[in-house]
């Protein structure tokens, strides 16, 4: 069910959502956390599929700030959705312009599920600071997606500079895979017998630089981050492509062709063999955010200490 609400105030539908679930029945109570997303009216609808699908493994309350023109006339327009136009979730969408185009606490504070954790995602351009935010202030876990943003190497940069323990970006939640595999491919090989390390990407991929700095963290060994070329016109998703461990004995690399689900390892001993490494969707990413309250120490160390330490090109740098 979808019930739209124009010219209206979050009082409004605040009443409008209680009379909804006393009329049809929803609980609020199984609901574990209220989402809020803060994007534009244009990114709006793939933001919230990504937050139906991930309610499915995490009920909760979605609130969407989509922000509009702040030149335009202050008004507020609404939308309601539950049952199966929400997912395992309730959806708030909050259209707002003018005055109230400013993404604040006030906008979200009547719609907020009582006593439960409150977790922001900025789908698309992250401001400075988003701890020192109105709702990233409120917000137990702070969601941002580098990759979003106009400038990602940038954006990055920025994160790093302003971060706070319980800030985490999407682009760091796309690496999980790779991290996996490479931890596993560590594990078989001697860390001292590995001169320098190669990461290949497409350009201005932000998991590319958070990876690169997590090898070269992890090894004490340097690492060359790589641009390799787009195809032009291709709709293929930016991705990793391969890392590649230099060593005396022979290299060992893992690369995936972009638009491949199934990885190529090879080892030293000249053994080719394939390995599941699926590109990871928004939907998941979000849901793997979605498990955990506490901060992300790894992330924390890499975004703030091995970062600021490498140096990338110009037009490097998201995706997994």
């Amino acid at each position: 069910m979808i019930v739209d609400i124009e010219n209206t105030t979050t009082s409004k539908v605040s009443k409008k959502l209680r009379e909804l679930r006393e009329a049809g029945g929803v609980v609020a109570l199984s609901r574990v956390l209220t989402l809020v997303i803060l994007t534009s009216k244009d990114n709006a609808e793939p933001a919230i599929e990504a937050a139906n699908l991930a309610s499915r493994e995490h009920p909760c309350r979605i609130i969407v700030l989509a922000a509009g023109n702040a030149s335009e006339a202050t008004r507020l327009d609404a939308q309601i959705r539950v049952g199966g136009d929400a997912g395992a979730s309730e959806v708030i969408v909050l259209k707002a312009s003018g005055e109230l185009a400013e993404q604040n606490e006030a906008m979200v504070s009547a719609l907020l599920l009582p006593d439960a954790p409150i977790v922001a995602w900025w789908a698309d351009e992250l401001p400075n600071g988003v701890s020192k935010t109105p709702i990233g202030q409120i917000a137990h876990r702070r969601i941002t997606d580098t990759a979003m943003d106009p400038r990602p190497l940038d954006a990055l940069r920025r994160l790093s500079a302003h971060y706070s323990e319980g800030d985490t970006d999407l682009a760091w939640t796309r690496l999980t895979g790779w991290r996996i595999q490479l931890a596993s491919i560590l594990d078989t090989l001697d860390p001292d017998e590995i001169s320098t390390v190669t990461v290949e990407a497409a350009a201005d991929l932000p998991s590319a630089a958070l990876l690169a700095a997590w090898l070269k963290m992890a090894l004490e060994v340097p690492v060359d981050l790589i641009s390799t070329a787009t195809p032009e016109g291709s709709e293929l998703p930016l991705t990793l492509t391969a890392v590649t461990f230099h060593r005396d004995p022979g290299d060992v690399s893992l690369s995936r062709p972009r638009g491949e689900e199934i990885a190529v390892l090879h080892s030293a001993d000249g053994l080719v063999q394939g390995v599941p490494l699926p590109v990871r969707t928004l939907q998941v990413c979000l849901a793997e955010e979605l498990r955990r309250l506490d901060s992300d120490e790894v992330f924390g160390e890499v975004l703030t200490r091995a970062l600021p330490a490498m140096e990338f090109p110009e037009t490097v740098g998201s995706a997994d």
